[in-house]
């Protein structure tokens, strides 16, 4: 039998932590995962959940000397935490890239789109200006910048937010990344565009041959794209598995919620889409137990412990953090999702 390939990326027991004079907020508080070569993984959750400190971690972005990290970072079986600065900026964009949420603040403003381009590339490649910039307007051509050979001369206000979105991915891709990272790569663009986006990582990530990090509050956005799903709530992965377990045989209430909110077509146009109720909890003293419990319609006595993030049903792949026994989550969950059971 060949041997399992290792993951390309590895994740294990993070946790993040700024200190505060409030006091310790734990942004990212245990969080494991893996990524596979040419996956694409999604990780879901509401803004404060934790998503992107976990990601600019495994970039070491995070300069804030209040900061404190524990757990390990693997890529390719090296820690990321124990790389040199010097093999880290080599890693950061050439074999490990990030499209940032906003990309009118992540484009320079005064330097033209394909001199950004070309920067990226003569940073990590041995290479001269004259075949940067070839490279610069290829890749402009290839994530479907019209006249690419002229815009590419446009300063980033003359581009439309989509136009300016996907020359932040053909930043991103300058350097044939392994990893890709998106960061909300959709947020503030209308929904046409959105699916062209979408559609846009998804053919490049063929074509590249990189894995994917796709970062987002909505799961209907990972819906055609991820692999597999990571929820996040309050630092915390709740659940984590594959797209199909994740929409078919969601486990966790916080999942239900988030699957209530997203507007279907086989509904009647006059049902209301579901909201959870209350809001996220404080991340400098949680609540004991389960961290959703108070958000929580069917929380009973043993919420108050901390679940383990582990299989619960058959299916050893899907894990989840939920004291609910299966059979009762299946009989109520259909109801939560659809909005006939309201949080307390």
């Amino acid at each position: 039998m060949a041997a399992t390939a290792p993951p390309l990326l590895e994740v294990r027991d993070l946790k993040v932590s700024f200190n505060t004079e409030d006091g310790l907020v734990r942004a990212v508080d245990g969080v494991s995962f893996t990524l596979g070569h040419g996956e694409v993984l999604g990780i879901v959750g509401e803004s404060g959940s934790g998503k992107s400190v976990t990601m600019m971690s495994v970039l070491r972005l995070i300069n804030d000397p209040n900061a404190r990290f524990e757990g390990e970072v693997l890529y390719k079986g090296r820690s990321v935490m124990d790389l040199p600065d010097d093999r880290m900026r080599e890693v950061r964009g050439g074999e490990i890239a990030m499209i940032f949420q906003d990309p009118m603040t992540s484009l320079n403003p005064v330097y033209k789109v394909a001199d950004q381009i070309i920067e990226a590339i003569v940073t990590h490649q041995d290479i001269g200006k004259a075949a940067a910039r070839a490279r610069a307007v290829d890749l402009l051509k290839q994530v479907g910048i019209p006249q690419a050979d002229r815009r590419a001369d446009d300063y980033p206000h003359q581009f439309s937010g989509g136009m300016r979105q996907r020359a932040m991915i053909a930043m991103a891709l300058a350097n044939d990344p392994d990893i890709l990272i998106a960061d909300e790569p959709t947020t503030a663009l209308d929904v046409t565009i959105q699916a062209q986006i979408l559609e846009l990582i998804a053919r490049l990530k063929d074509e590249f041959q990189s894995a994917v990090i796709l970062i987002t509050h909505d799961l209907g956005v990972v819906a055609g794209i991820a692999d597999r799903i990571g929820v996040m709530y309050a630092g915390r992965l709740v659940e984590f598995g594959g797209k199909r377990d994740l929409f078919y045989d969601p486990q966790h209430p916080y999942t239900w919620g988030l699957l209530g909110s997203i507007p279907r077509l086989d509904r009647p146009k006059a049902e209301r889409l579901h909201s959870i109720a209350g809001t996220p909890p404080s991340l400098i003293d949680p609540p004991a137990g389960c961290r959703f419990r108070p958000r929580c319609p069917h929380a009973f006595d043993r919420c108050t412990q901390e679940p383990a993030l582990e299989a619960r049903t058959d299916n050893q792949r899907h894990l989840d953090r939920c004291w609910l026994d299966v059979e009762s989550k299946r009989a109520v969950r259909d109801k939560t999702i659809h909005g006939e059971i309201a949080a307390a």
